[in-house]
């Protein structure tokens, strides 16, 4: 592992640590010590990588959206795609502790107030956006406002997660926004599309299945990709020339009586 490699992998281990940290105790009630401590580094090492909890919080707020591809898996539809971000990401809430910290951080109030707002406006504009494309894919019907609907569905998420952690710690929230979405996706989607959309429980599996195998092909055909350039390179030119190879050098010997007698 490369220094740089190592580096990234230790400030990820620090907002990992300081999701959980952050989802115990929030804002106000966690700690610069609670998270180097739990990793076992150095209050020095901490610093090197955050300035501060202000900055760490930024972190696990931005890292809930930001390490979200789109699309995570192509689909017939722009439709599918935006389902399968939205369940996947309920799904992660159950047991991803950086993203139930960064949700905590996104609900309470502290100094951090300017980078709580981050979560919502990202994921509006990532619903917008999917929104937009569905529309110009002609998915949603003609009267459909995309801001609006946009905004609806980061509001009502936001209300179904609250009361799923706490009545149930998150354990149905995939099964709650399958409810939500089959009665909101009726509204705005044409028919035809509608039919052919798959939001019930258990889609976040499926679509991490489908991830994972087209990462691994793509994974696969890289590293062929690299052998056989590899292989190329090792071959010789058509049209090139093979190196002379260097004459053997005559060891030099001593005239003979006869030849000494010609010259005199």
């Amino acid at each position: 592992m490369t220094q740089k490699e190592q580096s990234r992998r230790t400030r990820r281990l620090i907002v990992e640590a300081a999701g959980a940290v952050f989802a115990e105790k929030g804002f106000n009630g966690a700690t610069i010590a609670d998270v180097y401590q739990r990793l076992g580094l150095t209050k020095g090492a901490f610093y090197y990588y955050f300035k501060g909890k202000e900055e760490l919080a930024q972190a696990v707020l931005a890292s809930q959206i930001d390490e979200v591809g789109y699309p995570l898996v192509p689909r017939s539809t722009r439709l599918q795609e935006m389902i399968d971000a939205g369940m996947l990401f309920a799904a992660q809430i159950h047991g991803d502790p950086v993203v139930q910290g960064s949700l905590r951080l996104s609900l309470e109030r502290g100094a951090h107030h300017q980078d709580r707002l981050r979560p919502y406006r990202d994921w509006i504009e990532h619903n917008r956006f999917a929104l937009s494309q569905a529309k110009d894919c002609g998915e949603l019907h003609a009267h459909v406002d995309v801001d609006s609907v946009a905004e609806l569905f980061v509001g009502a998420f936001t209300g179904i997660q609250v009361l799923s952690e706490v009545l149930a710690d998150w354990s149905d929230l995939e099964v709650r926004t399958s409810v939500l979405l089959k009665h909101i996706l009726p509204i705005i989607a044409l028919p035809g599309v509608l039919a052919q959309l798959d939001m019930a429980p258990g889609r976040a599996e499926r679509v991490r299945a489908d991830f994972e195998r087209i990462r691994a092909e793509q994974a696969e055909a890289q590293a062929e990709a690299q052998a056989e350039a590899q292989a190329e390179s090792t071959k010789t030119e058509p049209g090139k020339a093979e190196p002379k190879r260097a004459e053997p050098k005559k060891e030099a010997r001593g005239a003979t009586p006869d030849q000494m007698a010609a010259t005199a």
